[in-house]
């Protein structure tokens, strides 16, 4: 059932990107009166899943889901339709057309994923406003367990006050990626600031450790529930352990140190239990366990007992416009700093491009709404971002020689163009493999 929610989120995201992408193209070509031959979601490779012709367009879903692709007429694409350009050109050919209007062609699509991004951020913005917990609010920081992150000088309990100069006001999904495209972050260490540097082999540094977050909440030592053979009856499931053996064990990762000194050995331990204080005998085992389920407690409850002040901001729709076009603008940024890392060798960040498994793995096991639009937004940044390349066969490709055209006034022949095409359509299948490859190649490793 996980692997179906997995997948159907997966599916519908990539659909609609799709969809949306192609109309961005398909839209303009009509209304400058230029004919459409194909409309398809995915690829038909020699035969289509579903086909319909309404006017003088096709519609369909091909087999092959690697994107999808609108057949406009009298255009060089990846279909290579050398009888059709061989003829004269036809006053209905994208050929025919003027050059800026067959520039806003080949730009609407990147359009509309640019706008369609913005729009999800603003309707998240109004939907769920903005949920996070202030720095300033974290009394004794964040919890530090990537080997990476300790090897350059992390250490549990830091603050992270900015990355680059820039304030990061708040912990929230996006400190990650600040803290992983920085060459220097700030931090407060038992209330003393420092500067910690960021290798620029970093990203590298960090695919050869295990995976897990870089960084997370110091979370409390929950009693989720007792194994059947733990010996540690004394324990109920809700406890909230505070010390252990007489030392404080307010987080998880504190009363871990402590069990792992105590292996085979009965300590005092004092609970919260019913809003009281009580003390209760804990063995500990071999392997500095107790033999008992960790966590569930929600950040609502977190704040009750004290660990936290969570901060939500609601947002009216006027309101929301400038904040979604904010986290927008961030995004596309962030983005397009990760595709200069990418492009740069020395950072080793080309290690960790994926490909579709890589996109699959994003989406959760569990269904939510918030989190689908989300990684949806961000997926059409990527897509537009990724269209935008000057690559002979992608819209960038097309974009540019067009650019060329307007400038210099002259449009390059169509034999130079077929080459580009196959050119860049060569290169796409490359890097097509070298992602996909990766993603094998880490499934095989383990990283």
């Amino acid at each position: 059932m996980d692997i179906f929610i997995k997948l159907s989120q997966f599916l519908l995201s990539l659909s609609l990107l799709i969809i949306l992408h192609e109309l961005g193209h398909f839209i303009p070509a009509k209304l400058f009166k230029t004919r459409v031959e194909k409309f398809y979601l995915f690829f038909d490779v020699k035969y289509s899943l579903l086909k319909k012709k309404i006017g003088e367009t096709e519609y369909g879903i091909g087999w092959l889901p690697l994107g999808g692709y609108v057949k406009i007429s009298g255009m060089i694409d990846e279909s290579m339709d050398k009888e059709q350009m061989a003829l004269p050109p036809q006053p209905w050919e994208f050929r025919s057309k003027p050059a800026w209007q067959r520039l806003i062609i080949m730009l609407g699509g990147v359009t509309v994923n640019f706008i369609l991004a913005f729009i999800i951020y603003i309707g998240m913005a109004f939907a769920y406003g903005d949920t996070y917990i202030a720095t300033s609010d974290m009394k004794d920081g964040l919890l530090i367990e990537n080997k990476a992150m300790m090897n350059i000088g992390f250490k549990t309990g830091d603050k992270i006050l900015a990355a680059d100069g820039v304030k990061i006001p708040k912990f929230d999904n996006d400190i990650t990626m600040k803290v992983i495209m920085a060459k220097q972050v700030l931090i407060e260490r038992n209330g003393v600031e420092q500067t910690i540097k960021i290798p620029s082999d970093f990203v590298d540094q960090l695919s050869k450790h295990e995976k897990g977050p870089l960084m997370s909440i110091r979370m409390p030592f929950v009693v989720a529930a007792i194994s059947e053979d733990s010996k540690n009856t004394a324990l109920q499931p809700k406890d909230v352990v505070l010390t252990l053996n007489g030392q404080q064990a307010k987080y998880y990762d504190q009363a871990k140190a402590i069990l792992e000194s105590n292996k085979n050995k009965t300590i005092p331990a004092t609970v919260l239990r019913d809003q009281k204080e009580v003390e209760v005998p804990v063995i500990v085992s071999n392997d500095g366990k107790l033999g008992i389920g960790v966590g569930g407690l929600s950040m609502s409850n977190l704040e009750k007992l004290g660990y936290y002040k969570v901060s939500k901001q609601e947002f009216g729709l006027l309101e929301a416009i400038p904040v979604g076009i904010t986290k927008g603008k961030d995004q596309l940024v962030g983005y397009g700093k990760q595709l200069k890392m990418i492009f740069s060798p020395s950072t080793g960040a080309y290690k960790q491009v994926g490909g579709f498994k890589a996109i699959f793995d994003i989406f959760p096991n569990t269904w939510s709404w918030e989190t689908f639009w989300n990684i949806t937004a961000l997926l059409s940044i990527m897509l537009g971002v990724m269209n935008l390349l000057p690559i002979p066969a992608l819209d960038g490709g097309h974009v540019m020689f067009l650019l060329y055209e307007i400038v210099s006034g002259k449009k390059p022949s169509d034999k130079f163009l077929e080459n580009a095409q196959l050119v860049g359509f060569v290169l796409l299948i490359t890097l097509l493999l070298f992602a996909n490859g990766n993603d094998i190649y880490k499934a095989i490793v383990g990283r």
